[in-house]
């Protein structure tokens, strides 16, 4: 894999050097014709000029490379280029005209101080425009990798970031539930087989939502239906509850356990909190390619979280709706009248991680 990007690169410098100083030349007779001014003697200068270009650029990016100066800061850089540029059309057009001149090929009537600077410029201005592509394409090369390894980075770290969340969730879930019947054991067997059967359900679910960042609706909605069920034994008469689904929303990815933490929260920090218990209840359809979900629960959050968004859980929801949809989700807090309303807005497109 490696060796063959590594031809492949070779090839592709090897094609453009080539094709380059051909063009080099190219330009140069048309230049020369269209001044009518074609010699036999003007092509083999050109030609000349052109394999000794290539030569020379070829030596350049061998000390380019060498030296690393890829790696050097943009003012090195410019100061290397500027230099080795001038050195290096010096060298051609000095060559060239020691040629010219020992073999008398210098016309008598030619101002050779104005051809030599008018050619010296000639050349440094084409070998600064090698250079400027030759770095030019390192440095997008360069920037394409880095973005690429960011991207792999990013994504690492929002996979790492998405289960740290669900690992935060799973036991303290557990053992609100475990709780929960702990009093069936003895005072009704029965009923406390199927608070068992409902745990295990809920640590089976647990287990699933390790591999996967989203689960359909429906499943979310029969673990909270068999945790509330367990919350029943405590709470009793206290405890009232009602869940709408529309049935075009039932197969709607969301993430998992996010649903049962707000209905949790609604339980501890509202329900729990009164004397008389209170209701909870979550209502959920589509809208607009949108899945709108909202709790709510007696009780009252101070001004602060009702800001914010803070506390009882609500931060870690927030940041899973980020991480998985980016601005395209909504989550919304508040307070109407002696209730407290979480409005949550998921696109029915596929999240973005």
């Amino acid at each position: 894999m490696s060796f063959d990007l590594q031809h492949n690169r070779r090839l592709f410098y090897w094609l453009c050097q080539i094709s380059g100083w051909c063009a080099y030349i190219a330009i140069n007779q048309v230049i020369t014709v269209t001044a009518s001014r074609f010699t036999w003697r003007m092509f083999f200068i050109d030609l000349y000029l052109g394999v000794l270009g290539l030569g020379l650029t070829h030596v350049y990016r061998y000390i380019i490379a060498t030296r690393k100066w890829i790696e050097l800061s943009y003012k090195e850089i410019i100061f290397r280029i500027l230099f080795s540029s001038f050195f290096l059309a010096a060298l051609i057009i000095g060559l060239l005209f020691s040629i010219m001149f020992f073999n008398n090929m210098i016309p008598v009537n030619v101002n050779i101080t104005g051809s030599v600077t008018v050619n010296l410029f000639y050349a440094f201005f084409v070998i600064i425009i090698w250079s400027l592509l030759y770095f030019g394409f390192h440095y997008l090369e360069n920037y394409r990798t880095s973005e690429i390894e960011k991207l792999v980075w990013e994504a690492a770290v929002k996979d790492f970031e998405l289960k740290t969340l669900k690992s935060q969730l799973n036991p303290h879930f557990m053992f609100n539930a475990m709780n929960s019947i702990r009093a069936l054991i003895e005072e009704d067997p029965e009923r406390a087989k199927t608070a068992i059967t409902q745990l295990s359900n809920i640590f089976r679910y647990s287990l699933r939502i390790e591999r996967v960042e989203t689960v359909p609706l429906e499943d979310e909605i029969k673990v909270i239906e068999d945790y509330l069920a367990l919350e029943l034994v405590r709470y009793e008469e206290r405890l009232k509850y009602s869940i709408t689904i529309a049935p075009d929303t039932r197969s709607i990815e969301i993430p998992p356990m996010m649903l049962q933490t707000l209905v949790e929260n609604g339980i501890k920090h509202g329900v729990a909190k009164m004397p008389a218990g209170g209701e909870i209840t979550l209502t959920a359809f589509a809208k607009d390619n949108a899945l709108t979900i909202i709790i709510t629960n007696h009780g009252v959050l101070n001004e602060d979280d009702v800001k914010n968004a803070k506390g009882f859980g609500l931060a870690n929801t927030k940041q899973r709706l980020h991480l998985l949809y980016g601005s395209r989700a909504q989550f919304n807090l508040s307070n109407e009248n002696d209730k407290v309303v979480v409005k949550i807005i998921i696109p029915t497109g596929e999240a973005i991680c």
